[in-house]
């Protein structure tokens, strides 16, 4: 049975940055659990991230970023090249089933154990199963609406969980102001 699960979404907004992520984790054809949480406040609560794949493997991935933002001292677009060219080239991490996107106030970018880096040029990213959808969204929402990131990023996966099946409406929403400092909104579950 292939694990399925998520959409996360991020968003930029005038100097402010949200990201959020659905709660429904799917094995096969079964939800399994409704509550998962998929988005993580790294770094002091200067950097977000969110994953998309196996828990597990994003968990590795979470502390081998966060090792290397330490190192470069927070510089987001130097931890996360360095965290692909790792995810890349070690025989164990190229393993690693997920997606993540990480961001800070000012950059998002999408990383896969391919070696890809995408940064995102319309301040709005999204991966996972509903992904596409919630990507829609959000480019429309942000172009359309006045809307703050946080609330960009949680309407954009509510409309995605309407017409994905594995996304659910159980969202959890993390902000960044401009200053870098992280405040939750949403659910605080492990998941």
């Amino acid at each position: 049975m292939r694990l399925r699960s998520t959409t996360v979404l991020a968003v930029q907004r005038d100097g402010k940055g949200a990201i959020g992520s659905d709660g429904q984790v799917t094995l096969g054809n079964t939800a399994v659990k409704h509550g998962a949480v998929k988005v993580r406040k790294i770094f002091g609560g200067k950097v977000l991230t969110g994953f998309a794949g196996g828990a597990a493997d994003a968990f590795a991935l979470f502390e081998k970023f966060e090792g290397h933002l330490d190192r470069y001292q927070g510089h987001l677009k130097r931890a996360t090249v360095e965290l692909a060219r790792e995810w890349r080239s070690d025989r164990i991490l190229r393993k690693l089933e997920a997606m993540m996107i990480v961001m800070d106030a000012k950059n998002i970018f999408i990383v896969s154990g391919n070696g890809d880096i995408i940064e995102s040029d319309d301040k709005v990213s999204a991966i996972g199963s509903g992904g596409p959808y919630a990507l829609a969204a959000g480019r429309a929402l942000l172009g359309h609406t006045e809307m703050s990131a946080a609330d960009i990023c949680r309407r954009g996966l509510e409309l995605a969980g309407e017409i994905c099946i594995y996304t659910n409406d159980n969202i959890t929403v993390l902000e960044l102001d401009g200053e870098g400092t992280g405040s939750p909104e949403g659910n605080d579950d492990e998941g």
